[in-house]
């Protein structure tokens, strides 16, 4: 992929890994492609802008795998809703498993502030990832807390002045794998989504469990780019080109076999 994320060149072929799978693995539960405003000053959402006239080729996928898309296509097309019980109790759960012992005065607070929402209602946060990006960092917290709060803290390394907003970097994660699995297209059109759709038929995990290599890996690039605040859409990039060479290693068979998964803790 270029640096403008416009073109992508298949470097191995798609072998019987996409045959794979006979139904998903179960467990548990909108994405607005205009603007970059809410990503913050700074910050704009790196994302492929492909020309309508642009060839993809598009890979045909098995039932199961079709079954597993969808089921992740609508969880990605849920919007974060305030108004929703459900919607809050997963905003309150995100803060008390990221302060622990401190209590939160509401949903509109200025305490939001300290995870890196830009200001004290992260819903208008939400509005460039949907409920999946609260998902995400939810699973994240839950399954990895211990890489969770080192980023969240900013405990590891050298770090900059002007550091990267933690949440909000956590939306546009989301966001930019959407993007780069092409996950709103009927069928997957480049290689990388399509690879992607052999984990996810083998794990409907695999989505959140990108999004926390995904995380730790940006939070890498940044430290061995020495990044500060207006750097960030360049360690994104970056992110994406390491991410896409992984996951189109030929004997790479589940997201664990990433190289970029030893960078997580529990």
């Amino acid at each position: 992929m270029d640096d403008r994320g416009g073109s992508f060149v298949a470097v191995r072929r798609i072998s019987q890994g996409l045959e794979r799978g006979s139904a998903c693995h179960s467990s548990s539960a909108e994405v607005v492609a205009g603007s970059a405003a809410w990503l913050g000053r700074g910050l704009s959402c790196v994302c492929v802008q492909g020309r309508e006239s642009d060839a993809r080729p598009s890979f045909d996928l098995t039932p199961a795998q079709e079954e597993c898309l969808q089921r992740l296509q609508r969880r990605i097309e849920i919007p974060y809703d305030s108004s929703i019980p459900e919607h809050q109790e997963a905003l309150r759960d995100l803060w008390n498993i990221s302060f622990p012992g401190e209590e939160l005065h509401g949903l509109i607070s200025e305490q939001w502030k300290e995870m890196g929402w830009q200001g004290k209602d992260p819903s208008t946060d939400f509005r460039g990832g949907g409920f999946i990006s609260l998902e995400n960092l939810l699973f994240f917290a839950r399954n990895f807390p211990k890489s969770f709060q080192d980023l969240l803290r900013k405990q590891e390394g050298d770090r900059a002045m002007w550091e990267y907003p933690f949440a909000v970097a956590g939306v546009n994660i989301t966001f930019m794998l959407i993007q780069m699995l092409d996950l709103e297209a009927v069928k997957p059109r480049t290689l990388v989504g399509a690879t992607f759709l052999k984990f996810l038929a083998e794990n409907e995990t695999a989505f959140d469990l990108l999004y926390c290599i995904t995380f730790k890996l940006m939070d890498k690039q940044w430290l061995a780019m020495h990044a500060s605040y207006m750097d960030f859409n360049t360690v994104m990039k970056s992110t994406r080109r390491q991410l896409e060479r992984e996951l189109l290693v030929e004997d790479i068979t589940r997201l664990e076999d990433l190289p970029s998964y030893s960078l997580l803790s529990r």
